[in-house]
């Protein structure tokens, strides 16, 4: 039994760990740079077989990171929700800009293990590899904690932690998966999380909680598959102009207060989805390699300094 374990401990070494680094050479008397990943121009994430959840929203941060990896030269996305209203427009429109990618749609409750377990499986037995997951199905919160009920607590923790942990519960053991054309283990593991779940004032009790339960996840998780190369990061985003939030943009519209959305960060704005998209295709790509276990803050740099009122400082 020790000798087997021994020998599985050897299969699920990364690349990086199994083979002696190269010596990349000198350039005169200093050595040059020793790279692990590949060239950042060019695709990339070309080849890699990607999950997405939560991808229904028209304006939501899943849709519009299915269009970066897409465009990064990824093999096949899974497209997928609970709510199934625009994901056939979102498949017919990657398909006519990425022809040469599959496109996959799943209607699904990402909290719900058996379907969870079931979509892996697929991307397995159909391309024998999983390169990508990120968990970005969650809900949001308006209520005050004296008025949220048990019930709807553990909703919130449903949805929006349990849907991750068992995007790494089952993403990670596909990962682990080699092949001809995936000698080693690796992948990389992503969580929506937000900045609400690394400090206080950015929303309701129940929904930032089960936000901090997502960067614990990603920074446990990483030491527990500590040498597979598979990577687990929690993107933080901030305020994001996205289907969850477009209520308050709208008000906003309404009354001519939009600038003030974001207005408490130091670029004064709210986000695009897209800026989301874009760290979430870092973090899947291998140039991400050496981010680990971290909660990533996409907040316009809210998150980096205490609430203040402008012109109120000594």
């Amino acid at each position: 039994m020790t000798s087997e374990k021994a020998r599985q401990r050897l299969t699920m070494l990364s690349e990086q760990l199994a083979v002696p680094a190269e010596d990349p050479g000198m350039f005169e008397d200093i050595p040059k740079i020793r790279r692990i990943a590949g060239d950042s121009a060019g695709q990339r994430t070309k080849g890699k077989v990607v999950i997405i959840t939560g991808t229904n929203s028209a304006m939501g941060i899943g849709r519009a990171t299915a269009h970066q990896f897409a465009h990064n030269g990824a093999r096949a996305v899974y497209l997928c929700d609970y709510d199934d209203e625009h994901l056939p427009v979102h498949k017919r429109e990657l398909e006519s800009l990425y022809p040469e990618m599959d496109v996959h749609i799943r209607q699904f409750d990402a909290a719900e293990e058996e379907a969870v377990k079931n979509v892996v499986q697929e991307a397995l037995d159909k391309y024998g590899r999983l390169d990508v997951f990120f968990a970005n199905a969650g809900r949001a919160s308006g209520s005050v904690f004296t008025d949220i009920d048990a019930d709807d607590w553990m909703e919130m923790m449903r949805v929006n932690t349990l849907s991750v942990f068992l995007a790494a519960k089952y993403g990670a053991k596909a990962m682990l998966k080699t092949s001809k054309d995936k000698p080693y283990p690796c992948g990389s593991i992503i969580g929506t999380a937000s900045v609400a779940g690394i400090r206080s004032n950015a929303g309701s009790t129940d929904y930032s909680a089960s936000k901090a339960a997502v960067v614990s996840i990603a920074q446990t998780v990483s030491y527990q598959l500590a040498g597979t190369g598979i990577r687990c990061n929690a993107i933080c985003p901030g305020v994001i102009e996205t289907g969850m939030t477009k209520p308050m943009y709208d008000a906003a519209r309404a009354k001519g207060t939009q600038k003030k959305i974001g207005q408490l960060n130091p670029l004064k704005r709210g986000a695009a989805a897209d800026e989301v998209a874009r760290v979430a295709l870092f973090l899947g790509s291998d140039e991400s390699s050496y981010v680990n276990g971290q909660a990533w803050a996409v907040c316009g740099g809210l998150s980096a300094g205490h609430p203040f009122v402008p012109g109120k400082m000594a």
